[in-house]
């Protein structure tokens, strides 16, 4: 699993979901690739991110409309192109976790 600028159209939720820290994340995943947590939108932090096998993922906080806590465990969205990449980028997510 790796940081990605590769284009993310087309990815959507399809109920794979985590939990974990913001700090966790940027552990795992590196910095985000977008960053507002301000509360004002529906999401406050949001990772683009490839599988090992190079499709496309986001992770993402939803719908918290508040500032988040570095060490505050919430349960984190998980998009893309079909349910069988967000299935995979569940199981690299938690496999990464696990290290920390």
């Amino acid at each position: 699993m790796k940081n990605t600028r590769k284009d993310r159209s087309g990815t959507s939720f399809h109920n794979d979901t985590f939990q974990a820290t913001i700090s966790e994340l940027r552990q795992i995943l590196g910095e985000p690739y977008s960053e507002s947590n301000d509360g004002q939108d529906k999401v406050n932090f949001d990772w683009v991110m490839e599988t090992e096998d190079g499709e496309v993922f986001t992770v993402y906080d939803w719908k918290e409309y508040r500032p988040l806590s570095e060490d505050e465990t919430i349960e984190w969205h998980i998009g893309g192109r079909s349910s069988l990449v967000t299935m995979k980028a569940s199981r690299e997510i938690n496999a990464a976790l696990s290290k920390i």
